[in-house]
């Protein structure tokens, strides 16, 4: 089945004649075919890719299921919209309301004869089970971040710079074919490390310090998300202590992590181990998300997380310690999860490092 028939056939459960699509990364998911601009609408009897001269003529080729026509400035977007809209009597039309800015919505309005409605999360349910052929690419910019991570560590030592780490980490990804990074690359040392999300700076590799590295990159459309922490020249009793801790957290969530079980559960197995640590209080974020053509999808392994898991969904395992001013560890996998456990496709060794 393809993608325009796995969302033609959910529809009717929407109650809807018909799918707009104009987000880059939900065209992509419904084409498998990569573009800065076009529109998709999904009907149960036909499905339509319209684009502009920039993309159609890699379009006809890439696009082999449905119609693809070339807007043009005779015959805009929305006149080819309201065309097939005609053509199918589509009177419910839904819409990305989570990614529609409110002046489009209206612009649209105006412009289309259906009525608007809001989609919900018809493709957010299905993009949230990955397909076997999404998982592969994923693997394969893995493999990729891996392989860059490997050629760091050779880089790391004293003096040289976090914003220097993060360059050759990109590099080294670019250079294995990544396509691009799944998000700028986080590399923070020393006291720097106990902000999760810190950006690098100019701040020179310490003897001593904890170096948190969280990167990623694209491959065929689909990101890879992993973070290591090394330590450079030594560790005190504590920065070992906390790392174990959060290497123990991980595993008891990927131990959890399984279809069928909600994300506050998986969530909830690594929280405990932090909390009987008395490290409690320095985890205040999620232990993972789910992650695929964006890096940051749904559903996500938090507090919030009440829905079961889907079969295919793949998420993060990611829980981390942070002690302000002084440093902070996190330790990152992508799980694939099954009905009975998980498939971790991190094979990045995640024992302390001590460079």
């Amino acid at each position: 089945m393809s993608r325009f028939q796995k969302i033609a056939a959910r529809l009717k459960d929407y109650d809807l004649d018909a799918l707009l699509i104009l987000s880059e990364p939900n065209r992509l998911y419904a084409t498998g075919f990569h573009s800065t601009a076009g529109a998709v609408l999904v009907t149960p009897e036909e499905s339509y890719f319209f684009t502009d001269s920039r993309y159609i003529e890699a379009a006809r080729r890439r696009v082999t299921e449905g119609v693809v026509e070339e807007n043009t400035r005779q015959r805009n977007t929305d006149q080819l919209l309201t065309e097939a809209l005609q053509r199918h009597n589509v009177r419910r039309l839904g819409y990305e309301d989570t990614r529609t800015t409110v002046a489009e919505e209206r612009r649209l309005g105006s412009k289309l004869p259906a009525e608007l409605v809001p989609a919900k999360d018809l493709l957010e349910n299905l993009r949230a089970s990955k397909e076997p052929c999404e998982i592969v690419e994923m693997v394969k910019a893995q493999r990729i971040a891996e392989a860059a991570l490997s050629e760091t560590l050779n880089l790391i030592r004293p003096g040289r710079t976090e914003r220097e780490i993060a360059a050759f980490l990109q590099y080294q990804m670019l250079l294995r074919g990544a396509e691009k990074m799944s998000f700028d690359p986080i590399v923070v040392s020393g006291a720097n490390s106990s902000m999760p999300h810190g950006v690098p700076s100019e701040k020179p590799v310490e003897q001593g310090d904890f170096v948190t590295m969280d990167f990623g990159c694209v491959c065929g459309g689909y990101c890879s998300d992993m973070t290591r922490t090394v330590a450079v020249g030594s560790v005190t009793e504590e920065m070992e202590q906390v790392y174990h801790t959060v290497l123990r957290a991980q595993l008891a969530g990927i131990e959890t992590a399984r279809a069928g079980v909600t994300g506050a559960a998986i969530h909830a197995a690594g929280e405990q181990v932090i909390a009987e640590a008395g490290y409690g209080p320095y985890f205040g974020h999620g232990f993972g998300h789910s992650l695929g053509i964006e890096v940051h999808e749904g559903p996500n392994a938090a507090p919030a997380g009440k829905r079961p898991m889907p079969v295919g969904a793949v998420i993060s395992a990611e829980p981390g310690i942070y002690l302000p001013g002084r440093f902070g560890v996190r330790i990152e996998d992508v799980l694939v999860l099954r009905e009975d456990g998980c498939e971790n496709i991190t094979l990045a060794n995640k024992e302390l490092i001590i460079l």
